[in-house]
């Protein structure tokens, strides 16, 4: 398997991985009280890198994760 084979096995993992974090910071916001924003935050970077592997995938000519895109 080459690099590119292996991006694109990669990728979509990183966002799975990425978006399971994302809800799991949400959550804990919901508890956080004045560091609640920071902590949201934290999950919309999270949001924006995966449009960044996300568009990588597309490029490399990989498929993109069923409910992404």
């Amino acid at each position: 398997m080459n690099e590119t084979d292996k991006l694109r096995v990669l990728i979509p993992h990183w966002v799975e991985h990425n978006n399971e974090h994302a809800q799991e910071f949400r959550d804990w916001a919901a508890q956080a009280g004045e560091i609640a924003q920071d902590i949201l935050d934290a999950a919309e970077a999270m949001s924006r890198v995966n449009t960044h592997l996300l568009s990588a995938l597309e490029k490399l000519g990989g498929s993109i994760p069923h409910g992404h895109g």
